[in-house]
């Protein structure tokens, strides 16, 4: 069900600095490791919302409509095309930002929770990249993405605490040096692109 493929392939999506990878280590830079763990927890269950209706809205459409699954699959192609284009043009993705100090595990849960839990675009990307992994031979598709989405969260947590971990072990580096995360950067817009060419031959 778990292909080495879809592995090695989530772990290059989870690893693009995103939004909550930033979050994750702005908590690192200002305070301690027990509040990196709750901002990775709070950043890891907001993907909950957004899986759920992946696997539903997506099952649905498997079911209903070959036509409308096909303009799905052209609409993800697009956003992921869209995704590696942003990356690789966007100078400033990968820069840190100061934030206010946080006081409390709480907070710090809630605002990691919210910073996912309230972007539609998580959503558009699990149909455009859970999909393409799911055999053709397979009798129960649905659950076969509800597992998919939970390693998938699994994977995130412990990729956001490694962040951390390493945020907090050489913040001073990381904040002198910006060359480096440029051109990791647009590596990572190369990966985005080669996902949305597979999606579009699927």
């Amino acid at each position: 069900m778990i292909s080495w493929e879809y592995i090695i392939a989530a772990l290059f999506v989870i690893l693009v600095p995103g939004t909550g990878v930033i979050y994750t280590i702005g908590i690192a830079l200002m305070n301690n490791f027990l509040q990196v763990v709750y901002a990775a927890l709070g950043c890891t269950l907001s993907i909950t919302p957004h899986l759920l209706a992946t696997v539903f809205g997506v099952a649905a459409i498997l079911h209903t409509s070959a036509v409308l699954f096909t303009a799905l699959k052209v609409f993800g192609v697009i956003y992921l095309l869209y995704i590696a284009y942003c990356m690789y043009k966007d100078k400033g993705i990968l820069e840190l930002r100061s934030e206010t100090k946080l006081v409390s595990n709480y907070q710090v849960f809630k605002n990691g929770f919210l910073l996912n839990v309230l972007n539609p675009k998580l959503s558009i990307f699990f149909m455009a990249f859970i999909p393409q992994f799911i055999s053709n031979t397979s009798i129960s598709p649905m659950l076969d993405m509800f597992v998919m989405g939970v390693f998938f969260m699994i994977l995130t947590f412990l990729v956001f605490l490694i962040y951390g971990i390493f945020a907090a072990m050489i913040k001073n580096k990381v904040m002198q040096s910006k060359i480096i995360l440029r051109n990791t950067q647009k590596c990572f817009a190369l990966i985005f692109a080669i996902l949305a060419y597979k999606l579009a031959r699927a």
